[in-house]
């Protein structure tokens, strides 16, 4: 009981922000109405899949290196070799943006992991993070949406805190964010959220203007059907 007491604390703090699907689950959830907790991982789960092992971001949790853009120029090594704890994550169109820090911010007790690819100037850098919250479904996929909701407010909102950057969303789905940001600094930002294994994870490319390597064609969905797609293994049982 004490823990539907914090989440149903945590969404109302949230009530501006964030969708009615939030309130929902918070209801829900009080009510005894919430969804099952996820089933033993079967016996053929790799030893990094969770669960067991919840306690840190899985090596099979990260996309694909060549799934990730101009993967053709760079050769982007495997994400899950760069890896490092995260204790507070943040993304990384709120260093560009300026985002002002928030209060009770959920990703401060999140699981969590960042891998970063650097270059020299004027070349494409790179950041990707997995987040993730553990427990049972009814709690930790509420906490990925509204973190993910959040996060596409205060993107919007970048001009207001980064006047020389400018956010133009190009997919703009329930738990799918694709966007450009313009400016000095040109950021290709990828958000998904995964309710079903209770994460976020994130994907930004970047470089100073203008990049010396010209960005490729790639369709934003196939972007973030990569990112998903390794969630599935990563996280056992929460995909259906």
């Amino acid at each position: 009981m004490a823990e539907m007491r914090q989440l149903h604390t945590y969404i109302v703090a949230r009530r501006g922000c964030v969708p009615l699907r939030m309130i929902l689950a918070s209801v829900l959830a009080a009510c005894g109405m919430a969804v099952a907790p996820v089933a033993p991982g079967p016996a053929w789960a790799l030893p990094g899949d969770c669960p067991p092992f919840c306690d840190r971001i899985p090596d099979s949790a990260w996309i694909a290196p060549t799934a990730i853009p101009l993967s053709g120029q760079y050769r982007w090594p495997d994400l899950a070799g760069l890896a490092v704890t995260a204790p507070a994550p943040r993304f990384k169109f709120e260093e560009v943006c300026a985002s002002l820090p928030m209060a009770n911010d959920a990703r401060d007790y999140a699981v969590a992991a960042r891998a970063v690819v650097s270059h020299a100037i004027g070349q494409w850098q790179l950041q990707a993070q997995v987040v993730h919250w553990r427990g049972e479904r009814w709690r930790s996929g509420p906490l990925a949406e509204s973190v993910f909701d959040v996060a596409v407010g205060r993107l919007r909102a970048c001009q207001a805190t980064a006047p020389l950057q400018s956010p133009s969303i190009t997919t703009g789905e329930l738990d799918r964010l694709a966007a450009v940001i313009s400016g000095p600094v040109i950021v290709h930002q990828y958000l998904l959220a995964d309710p079903g294994s209770g994460t976020v994870v994130e994907l930004a490319l970047w470089s100073t203007t203008p990049p010396l390597v010209a960005w490729p064609s790639v369709p934003d969905a196939q972007v973030l059907d990569a990112m998903a797609a390794p969630l599935c293994t990563a996280y056992i049982g929460s995909c259906r």
